[in-house]
């Protein structure tokens, strides 16, 4: 039985890999310093998959932590989520973001040097293609950033491609996430964000909950066909999935290969609401407010590569992902913390 090394896996994407990967048949250990996270998420994967989960709470910046954790299991593979990922905080806390997320992938690199192992999965996002004129948008577009969250991201892509050219015997494979929204169809686990959700979705369901009062859809004057932003939703349960392809790719291959998860299909955000609320009979007030700055009219994927190299491919539509986020909101009305 392989064993995975889960950076951040009591998070939204960590936990619904990590019950991918159990039901896969790997074993899971998972490093995470619940600052977005509930340790009660790893109980309920337990429940749901029937099988234990090693949990070390910490920090990826933590050297004698992780010296102790590749020491003291044989990893196969590491999956790297871990980091902070709200881009209004990156703005206002730039430093934070750059210790965390680049300093910490730092310290996990060095650490699987030490120990020999170079087989990683990293979590990147669409936000490296900065502000893209056309869509959809393939791995080779030009990359940039438009606010510290997305540099970190990239600046860590580029740290792995420098690692590889330094030592080919390094298997990499970068992941650019494009809107992850739905939850496991167990309503089980699901998004359940600390604070106000900086995330669409998220913030539907709690006004649909009544935690919220009203969605604010930020502009409707965008060239799209009803004005609202455009941007290409794709199921948790599919992207965990991409991640166990990945996973294959590089315990096969090596290199270093940057991979889109997305449907490759643009939704607006009152596409996404009506849609929502025809799945869940539910009525969500909104409010159109100024626009934000850095946002763009649309973006989406070009998934090509991921389904010609890895073999992935989407199996959920946009109705079922607003089915599933309902139900575990619904199922779950105040989150991990009821």
């Amino acid at each position: 039985m392989k064993t995975i090394f889960v950076t951040g896996g009591a998070g939204y994407i960590g936990t619904h890999t990590t019950v991918q990967l159990l039901e896969a048949g790997y074993e899971v250990i998972i490093l995470d310093n619940l600052s977005n996270s509930r340790q009660e998420a790893i109980q309920r994967i337990e429940i749901l998959t029937g099988k234990t989960v090693t949990l070390y709470v910490g920090d990826i910046r933590d050297q004698e932590l992780l010296d102790e954790i590749f020491s003291t299991h044989s990893i196969h593979a590491v999956v790297h989520f871990a980091g902070l990922k709200a881009v209004g905080e990156s703005v206002s806390q730039p430093l934070h973001y750059y210790d965390n997320n680049v300093a910490g992938t730092l310290v996990l690199l060095r650490m699987m040097d030490q120990y020999g192992i170079k087989r990683i999965v990293f979590s990147s996002s669409a936000t490296v293609y900065g502000i893209p004129t056309t869509s959809p948008v393939d791995e080779s577009f030009p990359l940039s950033a438009t606010n510290p969250y997305g540099r970190t991201k990239l600046m860590i892509e580029e740290m792995l491609r420098d690692l590889y050219t330094a030592d080919p015997s390094w298997s990499i494979a970068i992941l650019r996430y494009f809107n992850p929204i739905g939850a496991h169809d167990s309503g089980t686990i699901g998004e359940d964000p600390f604070d106000v959700p900086n995330n669409l979705m998220p913030y539907i369901t709690q006004v649909a909950a009544g935690r919220l009062k009203e969605l604010q859809v930020f502009g409707d004057d965008y060239p799209t066909h009803d004005g609202t932003g455009v941007r290409d939703y794709i199921h948790v349960v599919d992207l965990a999935l991409g991640h166990l392809k990945a996973l294959e790719y590089v315990g096969n291959h090596v290199g270093v290969e940057a991979f889109n998860l997305g449907t490759g299909k643009g939704y607006s955000v009152l596409d996404l609401l009506q849609t929502f609320q025809q799945e869940s009979g539910q009525t969500i007030p909104y409010q159109i407010t100024g626009k934000r700055d850095g946002d763009v009219a649309a973006i989406f994927a070009d998934p090509q590569k991921s389904k010609a190299i890895l073999g992935w491919e989407v199996r959920h539509d946009i109705e079922a992902m607003c089915r599933d986020a309902w139900r575990w909101q619904s199922n779950n009305p105040k989150g991990y913390s009821e």
